[in-house]
């Protein structure tokens, strides 16, 4: 899952970036309105974490200009500001969820994990198909209750077909959500980080759909 920061204090930034990472995220990092609302226009996102007072183009701007260009990715706005006013301007310009500094980055981290499910159409932290089990609150995967050691990027790529479980995935889409802007990206990776994935679950759940990408589907055997 990839996720953008769009925060000027960059000591914040940085801590906020430093949870994600190690919690399997891949990162971007912005310090303006400006950089943000660029990243956020052209750049696919599964979620964002927007503070509002930026320079360059305030938060609320970023946002607006974001939906007005049907830009879908959940939102969670950052502010100093706590009155209620504030919070509803901010959802009313299209934000999913809001947080009041200062804030636990525990607590950030949850609300994102729930923003990213339910924009999956995933309503549980605990993502099932068939005997693989994905914990999304700890990164723990497990076949038949049998933990399974997965690598960093490895545990990305089945996250993100996990969340989009019973949809085609073409190998660009997973190279966009499993690494951040600057890393050297190859989308033929794809295909091995995959078959260690089959050989390490030792479950038929991952399908490849020739031409098209991957899908992650349990069929029932007869």
């Amino acid at each position: 899952m990839r996720v953008l920061i769009v925060e000027d204090d960059k000591t914040l930034a940085g801590q906020i970036e430093k949870s994600l990472l190690e919690a399997g995220y891949a990162v971007d990092v912005a310090y303006d309105g400006e950089d943000g609302h660029f990243l956020g226009d052209t750049e696919p996102y599964d979620a964002v974490v927007l503070d509002l007072g930026l320079p360059s183009m305030d938060g609320q701007t970023v946002l607006k200009q974001w939906r007005t260009n049907d830009r879908k990715m959940p939102v969670l706005v950052l502010t100093a500001r706590d009155t209620w006013t504030d919070k509803v301007e901010g959802l009313d310009a299209g934000a999913d969820d809001y947080l009041t500094k200062p804030f636990i980055v525990e607590e950030l981290l949850a609300r994102l994990r729930a923003l990213i499910r339910r924009a999956a159409g995933q309503t549980t932290p605990k993502l099932e198909c068939g005997p693989v089990m994905l914990d999304t609150r700890n990164g723990r995967v497990s076949v038949g209750g049998t933990p399974i050691k997965l690598t960093a990027q490895e545990f990305k790529l089945l996250s993100y077909l996990m969340h989009h479980e019973g949809k085609v995935i073409s190998r660009t889409e997973l190279t966009e959500h499993i690494y951040d802007q600057d890393f050297d990206r190859d989308s033929n990776t794809i295909e091995v980080f995959v078959n260690r994935i089959r050989k390490k679950l030792n479950a038929d759940i991952v399908h490849t759909i020739r031409g098209l990408g991957y899908r992650l589907e349990w069929i029932e055997q007869a």
